[in-house]
């Protein structure tokens, strides 16, 4: 399941990404080649980057390649380490909950009803934060893989860890993208 859920974010993130580059690259073009710039594209690189921003980050969670400062985790081992894993999943479990889902979720149907829209794309706005809520559900479901995943082998490192002692692009030569 995890898999499923990595492959389609990926692929949800390649496709954003390259509505951007294509959006701006239009966006550069019409600006001075053709010396009428398009308005459109620039609103719709604006959100979409959100977009990209908030799955990306969900994603990055996901591979156990986000920002963590470890040395605690790396320090721990056994019953300590497993501990201090499932109290840092809690932590950020709670924070997508509460922050990213129900604030997010709070967000998204308030700015829905209020009727506000893009000014140019003439979208609802609610949409440009949908992302939030999203995001925060797919940082849930990881947490609850990782948790099972320490659950079930106590001596799993935290998602990162496997990572910390090894330097920035040394395991790229396995041909596995960064993963062993």
């Amino acid at each position: 399941m995890k898999r499923t859920v990595d492959w389609t974010l990926g692929a949800v993130l390649a496709l954003i990404f390259a509505v951007i580059v294509a959006s701006v690259t239009w966006q550069v073009i019409s600006r001075y080649v053709l010396g009428t710039p398009s308005t459109i594209t620039s609103e719709l690189a604006r959100i979409l980057f959100m977009w990209l921003a908030m799955i990306g980050s969900a994603y990055t969670f996901g591979q156990g390649r986000h920002l963590a400062i470890d040395l605690l985790p790396l320090m721990l081992t056994g019953r300590a380490a497993q501990g201090l894993q499932f109290l840092i999943l809690l932590l950020v479990a709670g924070f997508a909950a509460m922050v990213m889902v129900w604030g997010g979720w709070q967000l998204v149907s308030r700015t829905l009803a209020s009727g506000q829209i893009t000014p140019i794309l003439r979208v609802p706005m609610g949409y440009a934060y949908a992302p939030i809520p999203f995001s925060g559900l797919v940082i849930l479901f990881y947490c609850a893989v990782f948790a099972r995943d320490a659950w079930n082998d106590p001596g799993t490192p935290p998602p990162g860890a496997a990572d910390a002692a090894t330097p920035v692009g040394s395991d790229l030569s396995a041909g596995q993208g960064g993963r062993p």
